[in-house]
């Protein structure tokens, strides 16, 4: 099966760049990328590449290079769908706000509506494929509502989730670790369909990377990889704490261990803890899916990963307000850092949004900085909190484009995203023009402890 159109349904963090790269790649096949979002797909269409709405090093230029020749962003769905021979299905699957399942299981309404749509417009033949991440056995549901509401067109469902991380996308994108594909290996044309990506993946790919499974086993090992590497972060942060009682250094003790080959040293840095869309969420659904089938020791086993992450969070905004003569009331405390981690915009789970939540419960004034956030996005993500009204985040928390501004006259700052930039900051200057005694709380192990104590600083590190 030759594969000439490709439609992609969401045009977000993992549609986006993933489209980009597979039209770069394959410049004979026609990939077309839809949301309802006019937006979203207004910014992906931007002449100035620059404005596409994720950032992500080298994508503009993927992008620049693919758009128009083969690559196009447009919200006519339907079109779309009709024309493909193969479909991505790129649509969020966040974590229930309601009913059975509230805050662990997958809400699969988007996914759901996706299938119908497709069910309904498709006249021919398709390939359909899972690039959200789905709890596991959502390919028989979607086949389930595909052969029961279209127009008797056969359709192949394949698994194809996505490894690649924030910051690191396009990288990933041009040298996977491994492209796995999870179809119906026992039938012919299961086979059939399971080949025809494997085809399009070999245009940069080698064979021997790309991986074939069963769709179950496809659909749970992203939860697994997810789970693993959130358990490997929980981990070295339970050691953090353990190191600031005991005088041990975290980095010395995540050296040591990640230099056993049986354990690697990848993961092994300690933080204020993981953010982004993937790893609570991930772990969330599969407690969810463990306790569904009465696996409680199994789901509890999990569900530790996250409350040891929440923890985390909490204890580094509970120290700044302890360190601070036990009030941060009234207060200016700088963030430097919004984003989930570094070269990205991306700011969902991220760590400083919770922080600052508690901060602000505390009744601290709150300024921030970071390279690549927008001041809305930030209002946004503590406004989605609910903790207090919107007017009151806006009159308690600032943004600024100018991290010296932000840090002047600061009793404290806290990093919270180990963007490079940070590290190159004019440290002598931001200290001068701070409140004395100046707190410097670092949460990403970014900045140099010594430097910054002989510069006068208080100095706090995570595991230090």
């Amino acid at each position: 099966m030759k594969i000439k159109n490709i439609c992609c349904i969401g045009a977000g963090y993992v549609g986006g760049p993933t489209m980009a790269v597979i039209a770069q790649k394959c410049p004979e096949i026609n990939v077309t990328v839809v949301d309802i979002n006019e937006k979203r797909i207004a910014a992906w269409n931007d002449k100035d590449v620059e404005n596409i709405p994720i950032y992500e090093p080298g994508l503009s230029e993927v992008v620049a290079e693919a758009r128009d020749r083969n690559l196009f962003f447009s919200t006519d769905v339907d079109a779309a769908i009709d024309k493909a021979d193969l479909i991505f299905i790129s649509v969020n699957t966040p974590t229930k706000t309601y009913g059975m399942g509230k805050g662990m299981a997958a809400d699969l309404k988007f996914i759901e509506l996706c299938a119908r749509q497709i069910a309904r417009v498709a006249k021919d033949d398709k390939i359909i494929v899972e690039k959200s991440t789905l709890p596991v056995r959502t390919a028989e549901a979607l086949k389930n509502i595909l052969e029961n509401t279209g127009n008797g067109v056969n359709f192949q469902i394949l698994s194809n989730p996505e490894f690649l991380a924030e910051g690191t996308a396009v990288k990933d994108l041009m040298k996977p670790d491994r492209v796995l594909i999870g179809g119906d290996i026992n039938s012919e044309e299961g086979k059939e369909a399971v080949q025809a990506l494997v085809d399009i993946y070999n245009h940069w790919v080698p064979k021997e990377n790309i991986l074939t499974t069963n769709v179950w086993s496809s659909e749970l090992s992203k939860l697994t990889a997810n789970a693993f590497l959130a358990q490997r972060v929980s981990s070295i942060n339970a050691m953090s704490e353990l190191c600031e009682k005991t005088g041990a250094d975290v980095n010395e003790v995540a050296k040591a261990v990640g230099m056993d080959s049986r354990i690697g040293a990848k993961f092994l840095k300690s933080s204020v803890g993981f953010g982004g869309s993937c790893f609570q969420k991930d772990i969330l659904n599969l407690v969810y899916i463990a306790k569904s089938f009465g696996l409680n020791e199994v789901a509890d086993y999990w569900e530790q990963v996250i409350i040891m992450n929440d923890h985390q969070k909490k204890r580094f905004a509970a120290n700044i307000v302890k360190t601070l003569f036990n009030t941060v009331s009234g207060k200016k405390i700088s963030f430097l850092g919004w984003a989930f981690k570094k070269d990205t915009n991306d700011t969902r789970e991220s760590a400083a949004i919770y922080v600052a939540d508690y901060l602000l419960n505390e009744q601290a004034d709150i300024v921030i900085y970071d390279p690549k956030v927008t001041k809305e996005q930030i209002y946004a993500d503590l406004n989605y909190l609910g903790t207090r009204s919107e007017k009151e985040n806006r009159s308690r928390v600032t943004v600024l484009n100018d991290p010296y501004k932000v840090c002047e006259d600061a009793h404290a700052i806290a990093v919270l995203t180990e963007w490079d930039e940070f590290e190159h900051l004019d440290w002598k200057k931001i200290y001068d023009n701070m409140l004395k005694p100046a707190f410097l709380f670092d949460g990403r192990r970014l900045l140099k402890k010594e430097e910054k104590k002989e510069i006068g600083f208080e100095f706090y590190a995570i595991g230090n």
